[in-house]
């Protein structure tokens, strides 16, 4: 059984930054596609940044300059940080897992919520103006 537990979701005004985690437990990052996802009141849920388990990482085009993911194998945790955050970027924001190969997962289906198996439970990030 896999769980992920992410943290680090917060108030912030706009141009600050948040840092966001997220612990793995049941699997090691090594074998994983991992990502952030998003979702906004009445929006569907978009990927923001995913990272391969071995390879360079994607980011949505509306995030890109601003958020970096990144993974400690050893601790098990993901990260997601956030400079420069903007009031359009306020949204529950989900970590999630793929058991799938990065050969399978380059390209789009890294920011691809269908392709992902495992979700954690979601910390809120709201950017005021």
């Amino acid at each position: 059984q896999v769980q992920l537990v992410e943290s680090g979701g917060g108030s912030v005004q706009a141009g600050g930054s948040l840092r966001l985690s997220c612990v793995a437990f049941g699997h090691t990052y090594n074998n994983y596609c991992m990502a952030w996802f998003r979702q906004a009141p009445g929006k569907e849920r978009e990927g923001v940044a995913g990272i391969p388990s071995d390879g360079g990482p994607r980011y949505a085009d509306s995030v890109k300059g601003r958020f970096t993911i990144s993974k400690d194998n050893v601790k098990n945790t993901l990260y997601l940080q956030m400079n420069s955050l903007k009031p359009e970027d306020t949204a529950m924001y989900y970590c999630a897992a793929a058991p799938r190969p990065d050969w399978y997962m380059y390209g789009r289906r890294l920011l691809d919520s269908t392709e992902y198996t495992y979700w954690g439970q979601g910390t809120q990030v709201t950017v005021s103006s």
